[in-house]
């Protein structure tokens, strides 16, 4: 299955994608053979870097775990193609631009029929790729378009918050629909339910949950490591997201359907259906 991962914290911190751990999940050990990709926002701009090969035999992520970069925001990607092939184009994160800002898109799972279910509007977004990921990002972008076309500078995160969770809502039927979005102002995220390898290697049902939270407040540690993952929070504040747990910190899995608001490591509002 595909992996996700985000970080949101209240200054640079510095995450080392050595990618120990994430290189297995990515093709040592595991099926995520088809890709991988990671963004750092700065700023208002961000950097990233993407490869539709297995990422424990990549040399760029050699390179990106001696540089060091820091950011206050991260989303990362190991991908499992189950619709589209390994090429370049359909490996996450995907970005645009919108309203002046990098809007970056990772998504686990399989969303079935969604070009008749959620058709394109309008003549902004269109997909280079074809996955049902890069379709259902357009769509997004299609509904917070006009929203940023018609504020001065950033919109309220109210407003899209309002329109992540109505989105997030439309995608649950179509299958699973984890995914991580960031607009260089806000980190949203939607945990919903996944598939799970067992010991022999084959696949459980979908099930919850799809994303795991881990928090850190101001007096407790801020660094985080693992095989292949070093995190060290620049700030007091930071919440980090994963689809499996990668430590033997108190992760804690997000209930099915809840989407979230994050900025500054810090959770701005929750959605559950339902509520």
């Amino acid at each position: 299955m595909c992996e996700l991962f985000a970080m949101s914290s209240d200054g640079p911190s510095t995450v080392n994608y050595s990618l120990e751990e994430f290189s297995r999940h990515g093709g040592l050990t595991r099926d995520n053979k088809d890709g991988w990709g990671i963004t750092y926002y700065e700023g208002a701009d961000m950097r990233l870097i993407k490869e539709p090969t297995p990422a424990s035999t990549s040399p760029w992520v050699t390179f990106i775990a001696g540089q060091n970069l820091a950011s206050d925001t991260v989303i990362a990607h190991v991908r499992m193609a189950s619709r589209g092939h390994p090429t370049l184009e359909n490996t996450h994160p995907f970005d645009r631009e919108l309203g002046g800002r990098r809007h970056v898109f990772a998504h686990n799972g399989t969303m079935s029929n969604i070009e008749t279910a959620l058709p394109l509007t309008g003549e902004h977004y269109r997909p280079i790729g074809d996955t049902d990921s890069e379709h259902a990002f357009c769509v997004l972008l299609g509904r917070l378009h006009r929203l940023w076309w018609h504020s001065e500078g950033v919109p309220p995160w109210r407003d899209r918050f309002d329109v992540v969770n109505r989105f997030a809502a439309d995608l649950r039927p179509l299958g699973q629909a984890n995914f991580l979005y960031s607009d260089g102002d806000v980190l949203f995220v939607h945990a919903q339910k996944r598939h799970y390898e067992r010991p022999d290697g084959s696949l459980t049902e979908a099930m919850p949950p799809g994303l795991n939270v881990l928090t850190y407040g101001d007096d407790e540690k801020t660094q985080v490591t693992t095989a292949g993952l070093n995190v060290s929070v620049g700030g007091k504040q930071a919440m980090l997201f994963a689809s499996v747990p990668l430590t033997n910190d108190r992760w804690v899995p997000l209930p099915e359907g809840a989407v979230l608001a994050v900025k500054d490591g810090r959770e701005l509002a929750r959605s559950l259906p339902g509520t």
